[in-house]
């Protein structure tokens, strides 16, 4: 999947994926982290999400990587903060107390620009990327992050009914990606209201990944 669709999504607000409120897997099992307040999170193709706000209000400190400056921009007004902006080659770094997100490509993010992170929130990474983007973007979360512990959301569905994204990521293939690095436990496996876009029956995942 191209970085042109991303763009021209946020360019014209297709923004279904786009969740209005903290997300419920989020806000039930943050706590299997263990993290302890000041902790920094890392959330890979964050987007405008609502729960960078949610884990600054819990005391957390944010790191995020987003794709389109549009959506970064966005996140930061709705936080109703200035931030401040400096570019790392084809990076642009937005930064406020408590949070810094990097627009841009994500796989030249490197772990110095990032800096230290205690866990990986990941709920729109993984499933948003193509089977063939999957193995690229795993290693490289490991590498970035020095296998940090993962709270990880993917969905299950019947791929023939739907085409994603949000694609179909089973806990199968999350062990294949992963299992040489972490310890993978399911936290829940719960119905998606309505379905999947409202159309494809499906099931959300939460997953805690801890450090082997």
């Amino acid at each position: 999947m191209e970085a042109d669709f991303w763009h021209t999504r946020w360019e014209n607000m297709q923004i279904g994926f786009h969740e209005g409120d903290v997300n419920r897997m989020l806000a039930a099992h943050i706590g299997a982290l263990g993290l302890k307040p000041g902790a920094r999170i890392f959330l890979p193709l964050c987007g405008k999400t609502r729960d960078i706000a949610w884990l600054l209000a819990q005391g957390y400190r944010v790191a995020g990587a987003e794709l389109s400056d549009i959506a970064v921009r966005q996140l930061f007004e709705e936080l109703g903060t200035v931030p401040e902006i400096t570019d790392h080659g084809t990076l642009r770094a937005y930064a406020a107390p408590g949070v810094t997100v990097f627009a841009g490509d994500i796989f030249a993010l490197t772990p110095d620009l990032l800096g230290s992170v205690d866990a990986i929130y990941d709920r729109a990474a993984l499933v948003a990327l193509p089977p063939d983007m999957r193995t690229r973007y795993t290693t490289h979360i490991v590498a970035l992050t020095a296998t940090a512990p993962q709270l990880l959301i993917t969905f299950e569905y019947d791929p023939a009914i739907m085409a994603g994204p949000p694609f179909c990521v089973t806990f199968d293939e999350v062990s294949r990606h992963y299992a040489t690095q972490y310890r993978i436990t399911t936290l829940a496996n719960l119905d998606v209201p309505g379905g999947l876009k409202g159309v494809c029956p499906a099931r959300e995942m939460a997953l805690h990944l801890t450090p082997l």
